[in-house]
């Protein structure tokens, strides 16, 4: 599974960073979405063009906006799969409330100058930086 995401912003940043951390079965592969891997899921999937934060893919499946971030508790396993009782919720309220996380994230987490390199033992998670 491959996380997509904006590089430059604080708040993904910190969202890989916990996903790193949590992911001891090591699942995840990241990317961030301006790298050539990003324009090859939007070239593939048209209609992720407007999400421009966490996008995530396994294979012919992509989450985007709440979805992807429940997709991405849920491969964490242990007490993270309990994020899925928030499906329940209607998609639209979820996506509802991530928008406006999302509308407001530079604002509220700030933007960084680059995308931050992984450490040396992180490097093999991340598909292009």
């Amino acid at each position: 599974m491959i996380v997509y995401y904006d590089g430059v912003c604080a708040l993904c940043n910190r969202l890989v960073r916990w996903a790193l951390r949590h992911d001891t079965k090591r699942r995840l592969l990241f990317a961030p979405l301006d790298s050539a891997h990003g324009t090859r899921l939007r070239r593939a999937f048209p209609h992720t063009q407007a999400v421009d934060s966490i996008i995530v893919r396994d294979g012919d499946r992509v989450w985007l906006k709440s979805d992807a971030i429940l997709a991405i508790a849920e491969q964490l396993g242990g007490g993270w799969r309990l994020s899925r009782g928030l499906r329940l919720l209607p998609r639209a309220v979820r996506d509802l409330a991530y928008d406006m996380i999302a509308k407001r994230r530079y604002q509220w987490f700030g933007r960084l100058e680059a995308c931050p390199l992984p450490s040396p033992s992180e490097r093999d998670r991340f598909l292009e930086l």
